[in-house]
């Protein structure tokens, strides 16, 4: 028994040393960052297992900074092991080799020096303070132009048309090493049937979801000017106009006035004049989980009369393990009835959603709306009475994943929406079965069947989808069948169509990268055909 020690001991340091020179690096960037989790993107996660460790580089050390704890064909959901600050694109090394997380020299000594900050002396001089500032403030741009067509064929009279679509998205922070930053989100659509429409009114093709600057004149305080939806008050919209938060410690205090969009082209309009006012409270513990609150009072106008006025108030909890909830509620304090103006206090919109992560494999989520018609009594007074009348749109969600081994997953998504008025429920099923990789082809392959039944249709879809990556992360293909099978409740007909598509992705370089869709519909008589084409270049 002894020699077989001794002879272990000579072995499998050989294993070891063989192990690091095989092992292969690969670069993947931070594509999302959460409050819990840091998404990183690579061309393929081969190699890569759920426990690995993933490195940064600095100063040409390899340091442990984020641990996976789920993964998908290109993609990892990791947490932080480290206080080392990481940003959107940020790059992340994994070391694609059997317990690579163990051999990096000095790994341990590496991650002790990063969780124990060092403290360090500033001198205190004019041209140091203003080098601080500008690290502080460093400048980042990320952005994105988008071009794409929709072409639409078919054998019916007057049934070919085609789309375009241009989009810009840009964020830019601290412009120069500035306290400025602009955020925009752009989107311009338009046919070969409706640009006469559009030469009359150009909001009728182009859409502004993102439009500000941003001043933060204090790492405390921040001032918006322009169109921008608050996170804190998610549900409430787009606000154009004036926006000013401030944070003391674990308390926020914002307000904001201006307009909202228009209701029908979603275009700058002045008389909708609205403003408000929001507490905030944000707690986080001493594992990073955090939990906010809001509480806002919003008044909104049209002329300068009040049209709605609401108490918003909204919840996000991620303190409990594997727990998240999300909820929003409007309370309506407001109304206006045969010319005569009163107070309320009337319950609209309610929304909750609960994610529980049960183990590792097992996941399930489930959500409930209430929904009444919302009233605006000056700008549909002529309705007021009618939508009175209206009663609540009822739903609810449920949502289960399992991952039972590597590599697949299947789940099962149910919703139910009733409204009184309705002859019948909306009653919805969708299940799934994915294997993310098939041993010795590498594809993708997702099953799945959606079950629908409402007061006029009823049916279902049934469909398998194919996917593989061909070059390593540059060219990226996929095909699918649906067969539909739908039966109209009132016409006594049925709908059968045979539908199948076709689809490459392509990077032509880092920053470029081209989609081709071809998508075909068979049903009867009549031959339906999309093809889209989308080109996208990041800033």
């Amino acid at each position: 028994m002894k020699y077989f020690v001794l002879i272990s001991l000579f072995i499998f340091p050989g294993f070891y040393l063989n192990g690091q020179a095989t092992a292969g690096k690969e670069e993947g960037r931070v594509s999302y960052i959460t409050t819990q989790h840091v998404y990183v993107k690579f061309k393929s996660t081969d190699g890569i297992a759920v426990g690995d460790t993933l490195f940064v580089e600095r100063d040409g050390k390899m340091i442990p900074a984020l641990q996976v704890t789920g993964l998908s064909s290109i993609s990892c959901v990791c947490l932080p092991l480290s206080t080392i600050k990481l940003k959107t694109d940020d790059a992340v090394v994994a070391m694609k080799a059997p317990k690579a997380k163990q051999k990096i020299e000095n790994s341990t000594k590496e991650t002790e020096e990063v969780k124990t900050p060092v403290p360090v002396v500033v001198p205190t001089t004019a041209d140091t303070t203003k080098t601080v500032e500008e690290k502080k403030n460093k400048q980042e741009i990320r952005g994105r132009l988008s071009v794409s067509s929709y072409s639409n064929l078919s054998n019916t009279p007057g049934g070919s048309s085609q789309r375009m679509r241009y989009t810009f998205s840009l964020r830019a922070a601290n412009i120069a090493n500035s306290n400025f930053s602009i955020n925009t989100y752009i989107s311009f659509v338009h046919s070969n049937v409706n640009w006469n429409d559009i030469k009359k009114n150009v909001f009728n093709g182009l859409k502004v979801y993102d439009l500000n600057i941003k001043y933060q004149p204090v790492k405390s305080l921040s001032l918006w000017l322009g169109r921008r939806i608050n996170p804190n008050l998610s549900s409430v919209g787009a606000i154009d106009g004036l926006q000013v938060e401030n944070n003391f410690g674990k308390v926020l205090i914002g307000g904001f006035a201006g307009s909202r969009p228009d209701y029908q082209d979603y275009s700058f309009n002045f008389k909708l004049f609205q403003f408000g006012l929001y507490f905030g409270h944000i707690y986080t513990s001493k594992k990073k989980r955090e939990m906010r609150t809001t509480v806002a009072f919003i008044d909104q106008e049209n002329n300068w009369s009040t049209d709605r006025r609401f108490i918003y108030l909204q919840h996000s909890n991620a303190l409990a393990k594997n727990l998240y909830f999300f909820g929003t509620a409007e309370l309506e304090l407001y109304q206006k009835v045969n010319d005569t103006a009163g107070s309320t206090f009337n319950l609209t919109n309610l929304y909750l959603m609960l994610r529980y992560r049960v183990i590792k494999q097992l996941s399930f989520s489930v959500s409930y709306s209430s929904r009444k018609n919302l009233i605006y009594y000056e700008s549909y007074k002529d309705f007021v009475e009618r939508l009175l009348d209206e009663g609540a749109l009822q739903g609810i969600r449920f949502q289960v994943t399992y991952r039972p081994v590597r590599n697949l997953s299947v789940g099962v998504k149910a919703s139910y929406r009733a409204r009184k008025q309705d002859p019948a429920p909306s009653k919805n099923l969708y299940a799934f079965v994915t294997f993310s990789r098939v041993p010795g082809i590498g594809i993708s392959a997702t099953l799945s069947a959606t079950f629908l039944q409402t007061s006029y249709l009823s049916g279902g879809i049934y469909s398998i989808n194919l996917s593989r990556d061909l070059l390593h992360g540059k060219l990226y293909a996929g095909a699918s069948y649906r067969y539909v099978d739908y039966r109209q409740t009132y016409y006594d007909t049925n709908i059968n169509q045979h539908v199948t598509d076709v689809n490459l992705n392509w990077r032509i370089i880092r920053r470029l990268s081209l989609s081709v869709a071809w998508e075909a519909i068979f049903q009867q008589a009549y031959t339906y055909q999309r093809i889209f084409v989308n080109l996208t270049a990041r800033l």
